[in-house]
């Protein structure tokens, strides 16, 4: 599971432990990505550093979801088909499958090689408020939870972090120090 994760937050971990059970999965990796291919010139990111240590304190609660550092190493911009292909190499036994919004599956064919990503490792896609996908029209190899939305945003958290509200509540205690403290998103 792919994801700028400016900031992680409840939801995003909530989509990774719900999905993890629900699709039977022995573990998901949260992979911070560096620069979104399709979200290129976006200049509201923390630092890589930053992004992936908040991750790391989000996942110390969550057993089976970790956080994964793979695309941090990996030329900019990161493309799935490329972090797919790495983690196979790193991993040749594990059966490894993509996890996505139904925002992003929308433009799933936009994405470099995503032919290949559905026919050799699979699209696991929950749902995300305004996006409905039907199930019934999905390709082999692609397949939708039905996981409880939430209708929370980084976006939505960064702005309202630099208003000065309170957003402890909407994040792991953990990360929502390290924000306060790193003096992050205009805290």
């Amino acid at each position: 599971m792919g994801g700028s994760f400016n900031p992680v937050h409840i939801g995003h971990l909530m989509v990774a432990d719900y999905v993890r059970q629900a699709a039977h999965l022995d573990e998901v990796l949260m992979c911070v990505s560096p620069l979104n291919p399709l979200k290129a010139g976006n200049t509201d990111l923390a630092s890589d550093t930053d992004r992936m240590e908040m991750l790391r304190l989000a996942c110390m609660r969550c057993p089976g979801v970790t956080p994964c550092d793979i695309e941090l190493t990996m030329p900019k911009p990161s493309y799935t088909i490329d972090t797919l292909r790495l983690l196979a190499g790193r991993y040749p036994d594990a059966s490894i499958s993509i996890i996505i919004g139904s925002d992003n599956w929308l433009v799933f064919d936009r994405w470099r090689a995503s032919r290949e990503i559905i026919e050799r490792y699979g699209v696991i896609v929950y749902p995300r408020p305004g996006y409905d996908i039907d199930a019934s029209s999905l390709p082999a190899n692609v397949i939708k939870i039905d996981a409880p939305t939430v209708d929370l945003s980084s976006t939505f958290l960064r702005d309202k972090l630099a208003e000065g509200l309170d957003m402890n509540i909407f994040m792991p205690d953990r990360v929502y120090d390290y924000i306060k403290k790193k003096k992050l998103y205009g805290t």
